[in-house]
């Protein structure tokens, strides 16, 4: 639509760029401006360098009156931020940041970033994330600027990936491209890994590892049921190349990648990367290419065949179970494809499963020793010697492997004995992994519900926040679940034993931003919950801060931690949600524009709800971008769910239009208001929505796996709701 091209990643070149503009504005584009030349009409011209050959993705241009700050690498590349010249105050996190991250690339690849300048721009209305493109890389504004006195530490921490992540494609996506889409995830997955591993180097104080589980998590959720995809697979026109950019491509491809970084070890791996990187540089590969150069690798003496390996990973679709017994000296090993929709008693299973084998890397630990045992599994089933004497064998140390494991014949209670008894024997990682994979095979029918709540009894010992978080999380998750239903003394019941169970935990919080990144993560997490659960001295506290901030016409500055808390019970009466959409329309920041939105999408009057639905769908005072953000917002709201729901339905055609069918935006629209129905009703009224809009739902996954969603939600509720009543009402006494 920009301009006449074959456009298509394969097909890459050198492109001289010229731009005409008025005095008043700039130009930018890949490359740095030769010369400006100025023409009758008092228009002026700039004529930008040839660029380095590169495919017709990346191109980009932008005219704007932005401001910009400016710095340069100890390579001597000129890294600039643009933003709109109001918003200059909150250009300089991002501008250490990139410069510190392509010194660090520069030396992790070995290879130096081949343009004189990379600019980074803060775009005020933007689909996406963000965007690579070569030399000029743009962002929301969320993603790229960053204010002290309203960004959370989260959002600092979210400002630090995306910009690590829109630099590894300079490398990983720019420099070496993916022949065509079915292999999008060489350069998603890699770029969303090197996040990771960019920040860990650059601020290690972020703590960014301890986010890392939380993505295995995500992709084994969609991954678990059976609408998921292979990482690599077909993808032949515009709406099925938009749907490649989703959590398979992401987060499994980032998961499988650090899987392979563990199995390999950091150096073998990093190499491999490099020598791939050179090998194609200018050039387009396939996933072969990227196996093949880390191929010369000897595992337990013997040669390694990577490529036979890694496609059990990125051809087949779905994650792994690794069912465990131990039997005297050994360990009995099975493995079947791990699916939440499905019960091994169903009559189905049998072909769900059939011809799924994985590959496996296997870890474990005993408490023998602190060593970590390796094992490849290959077969459905195997056996490895251990000790007979060990008291417990812990396999998939640290999730490094993209597996779930079951303990068959009272292994649970083994893992539940040892958190209560000594849970430091285990790392936080491995705590963290345990609590997760019970409450997924809780949803696959592997496990009982009583036995999960059981094994997190421990969390009143936890000191580490990321299993605390964990446990919370899938209680919280219970809570919002059964809160949209009809079930009015289960709801209570449930609240009272979350406030009860975290008691200690939620009076140890300040009201402040103090403490390490991880402190202040659960400060935010845990206070927000009490106060949705109405805990009256969280309610309290929340109401007196609002009030000062009233009285202070919105001049105050919250601690960050705690804002969204106390805006979110301030939008509980009229004025204060009007106030709130008042300083909404007027403020400056991206980051605290986010907290107030969120807030006011808390309100318990449906009238306001629909106004914000309303103002979103209009696209003046809540920006299009923000509108599929907002339409989950108000779906987490147990007053909006049907309500966010009958909107998108009657709006269909809109949002499309808007959106467009496959994007980002629509896929997390169908999916997030769907998310929470959990009874045979809603099922069938999703059903008949996608039915009558078949032409276009035959065409994306996302309905798919939304019907399966629910479908999860339905049987979950079938088979837990009534254990989980029996259970909150033994804690009782």
């Amino acid at each position: 639509m920009a301009f006449p091209c074959f456009d298509e990643p394969i097909f890459k070149a050198n492109f001289s760029v010229r731009i005409r503009r008025s005095p008043e504005h700039i130009s930018l584009s890949n490359m740095p401006v030769v010369k400006t030349v100025e023409l009758s009409d008092g228009l002026l011209e700039d004529w930008f360098a040839a660029s380095v050959k590169m495919s017709t993705y990346l191109v980009a241009f932008v005219i704007s009156d932005f401001r910009s700050v400016t710095a340069t690498t100890s390579s001597g590349v000129q890294v600039s931020v643009y933003a709109a010249p109001e918003k200059m105050p909150q250009t300089h996190y991002a501008l250490e940041v990139a410069v510190k991250m392509l010194d660090f690339y520069e030396e992790f690849f070995n290879i130096r970033y081949p343009l004189p300048k990379q600019d980074l721009i803060a775009i005020p209305d933007f689909q996406s994330g963000a965007m690579e493109n070569w030399g000029l890389t743009t962002y929301r504004e969320t993603s790229l600027l960053f204010d002290p006195l309203t960004s959370s530490v989260s959002d600092k921490l979210w400002v630090t990936m995306v910009i690590g992540h829109e630099l590894a494609h300079q490398w990983f996506g720019n420099l070496v491209t993916m022949a065509w889409w079915n292999d999008i995830w060489l350069n998603e997955g890699f770029a969303r890994y090197m996040e990771y591993i960019s920040v860990e180097a650059t601020y290690p104080d972020l703590t960014v590892e301890e986010y890392l589980l939380h993505t295995c998590f995500v992709a084994v959720g969609l991954d678990s049921l059976n609408s998921s995809r292979p990482i690599s697979s077909d993808a032949e026109n515009p709406t099925q190349i938009k749907e490649m950019f989703d959590t398979v491509s992401y987060d499994k491809g980032a998961c499988v990648l650090h899987m392979l970084r563990h199995f390999l070890t950091d150096d073998v791996f990093q190499r491999g990367i490099v020598r791939y990187l050179r090998k194609f540089s200018y050039k387009n590969a396939h996933n072969q290419d990227l196996w093949d150069s880390m191929a010369n690798y000897l595992f337990a003496g013997e040669h390694l065949d990577l490529t036979a390996m890694m496609n059990t990973w990125t051809l087949q679709k779905g994650v792994p179970l690794v069912t465990v017994t131990r039997k005297g000296s050994r360990l009995l090993l099975r493995q079947d494809r791990f699916l939440r929709t499905v019960l091994p008693s169903d009559p189905v299973w049998p072909s769900l499963q059939k011809g799924f084998l994985w590959h496996i890397p296997l870890t474990y630990k005993t408490d023998a020793s602190s060593t970590i045992h390796r094992h490849l599994m290959t077969t459905h089933t195997d056996s490895i010697p251990i000790e007979e004497e060990v008291n417990w064998v812990k396999v998939n140390t640290d999730m490094t492997g993209y597996y779930v494991v079951h303990y068959e014949d009272g292994g649970w209670d083994e893992m539940t004995t040892l958190l209560r008894e000594n849970h430091t024997a285990l790392s936080y990682k491995d705590r963290t992994h345990l609590i997760h994979n019970a409450f997924q095979l809780v949803t696959s029918g592997h496990l009982a519900i009583n036995k999960a709540l059981e094994l997190i009894d421990y969390l009143r010992l936890e000191t580490h926040t990321v299993p605390l978080l964990q446990g919370l999380g899938y209680l919280e998750a219970y809570y919002r679940m059964i809160e949209k239903r009809n079930e009015l003394e289960l709801t209570h019941n449930l609240g009272m034993y979350i406030l009860q169970f975290f008691r200690a935990v939620i009076d140890q919080q300040t009201w402040s931003d103090s403490g390490s990144v991880s402190e202040r993560r659960l400060r935010s997490e845990v206070l927000s919950l009490a106060c949705h659960l109405e805990d009256p001295p969280c309610l309290q506290r929340a109401h007196q801060s609002f009030k000062d901030w009233l009285e202070s016409n919105g001049t105050l500055n919250l601690p960050t931690d705690v804002a969204v808390t106390v805006y979110s019970v301030g939008a509980q009466d009229d004025h204060g949600w009007a106030s709130l959409l008042h300083t909404y329309k007027n403020s400056l920041s991206a980051a605290q524009k986010h907290k107030f939105l969120f807030a006011l999408t808390c309100s318990r009057d449906t009238s306001k709800l629909e106004k914000l639905l309303e103002l979103g769908l209009e696209g003046k005072v809540i920006r299009s971008q923000d509108l599929s953000g907002l339409i989950l917002m108000v779906a987490r709201n147990p007053l909006g769910h049907h309500l966010a729901w009958n909107f998108v339905k009657k709006n269909w055609d809109t949002l499309v239009k808007k959106l467009q069918l496959g994007s980002f935006c629509m896929r997390h629209i169908i999916t997030g208001t769907t998310g929470q129905f959990s009874s045979s009703e809603e099922l069938t009224d999703v059903q008949s929505f996608f039915e009558s809009i078949k032409e276009q739902a035959s065409q994306l996954r996302a309905t798919q796996v939304a019907l399966d969603n629910v479908q999860k939600n339905v049987r979950w509720s079938q088979r837990n709701l009534e254990p989980l009543r029996i259970w909150l009402n033994e804690q009782k006494k």
